[in-house]
């Protein structure tokens, strides 16, 4: 059988070393040798001896994406194989997080991670139930960490002298050292999105970067997260 379709483009290889690499712009593949983690229902496809669990928050992080629709519904990948994940045809990105530093994630942007890296749900600083519950995941240790985006991320710095503002349901995340506070600005209300009324972004600053993709989510597009 001949075409295209079985080029070494899109021709699945095996591994050379354990660990998570880009399969192509829309996929990851991890070797797994031992345990890894990666978001409900992302998995694509896998060969070898390989066992999935769904893993659970505890009670507070159900709580939390109870109230808010956010979160971080994982499942524990073990044994030794491939695994290939994805998530609606989203482009992938693999972040290396190194001893000392912090990420801050949407939980709806992170696909997969090693299990040597820590995690937590937290409540971004000044948002509040109120201010619309902004639940992220907290990423530090060592290890490697896969992410979605809807379309190509853009990467702005922020420093203390230029605080970056940005819409809620574009934000990706951002690093350590960036304070957040909710902005409210009635005067560009009408001007985003096609509404009218009171605009609220997330206002970051200090020293650091923002990832911010250029789609926001619709209500359908929540309901399917």
């Amino acid at each position: 059988m001949k075409s295209d379709l079985f080029s070494s483009d899109h021709m699945a290889q095996s591994a050379l070393a354990p660990g998570m690499t880009l399969q192509n712009a829309k996929s990851i593949k991890y070797a797994v040798h031992g345990e890894m983690f990666a978001r409900q229902g992302a998995m694509i496809a896998y060969r070898g001896d390989l066992q999935f669990e769904r893993k659970g928050q505890g009670v507070g992080g159900m709580l939390k994406r109870a109230m808010t629709g956010e979160g971080l519904p994982l499942m524990a990948v073990r044994g030794q194989g491939e695994a290939w994940f994805a998530h609606e045809a989203q482009n992938c990105f693999i972040v290396d997080v190194e001893p000392g530093d912090v990420l801050t994630v949407n939980g709806r942007n992170v696909l997969c991670f090693d299990a040597t890296l820590s995690y937590e749900i937290k409540t971004v600083k000044g948002s509040g139930i109120a201010g619309g519950g902004l639940f992220n995941s907290v990423f530090s240790g060592a290890g490697r960490l896969g992410l979605v985006c809807d379309g190509n991320p853009l990467v702005i710095p922020v420093s203390p002298q230029q605080p970056v503002y940005v819409d809620t349901d574009a934000v990706v995340g951002w690093t350590a050292d960036l304070a957040t506070s909710l902005h409210r600005s009635q005067s560009i209300g009408s001007m985003i999105r096609g509404g009218s009324g009171e605009a609220v972004q997330l206002m970051l600053r200090g020293e650091g970067h923002v990832i911010v993709r250029p789609s926001e989510v619709t209500p359908q597009k929540a309901q399917q997260h």
